[in-house]
């Protein structure tokens, strides 16, 4: 098992920027891919970054040019550097990590409210 708490949400206004970060305990050996997902009011939880542990990542378009994930060398923490925030950046961010033999699923952490407003 694998336990993830996400810290780091709160209220910016456009244009600025918010660092989460997510802290794994456990099982660190079975993660194969870190990332953050993100749910608003009335849609779908969506994929907003991933890495693996090559430090290849993975980006939503809408994240693209303004998101950067990055982890530590030992895999138990990985952060989200959000800059030129929007407010359709709105949103409760979730940390995920998708263990070998899965391609997603595993295990979230509880969520981190980020709201964009001026």
């Amino acid at each position: 098992q694998v336990q993830l708490v996400e810290s780091g949400g709160g209220l910016v206004q456009p244009g600025g920027s918010l660092r989460l970060s997510c802290a794994a305990s456990g099982r660190i050996a079975s993660i194969k891919r870190m990332g953050w997902h993100r749910q608003a009011p009335g849609k779908e939880r969506e994929l907003v970054a991933a890495i693996i542990a090559s430090g290849h990542t993975t980006y939503a378009d809408s994240a693209k040019g303004r998101f950067t994930i990055s982890k530590n060398k030992v895999g138990n923490q990985w952060y989200l550097q959000m800059n030129s925030l929007e407010p359709e950046d709105t949103a409760v961010y979730y940390c995920n990590a998708v263990p070998w033999g899965y391609n997603e699923g595993g295990w979230w952490g509880q969520g981190t409210q980020v709201t964009v407003s001026s």
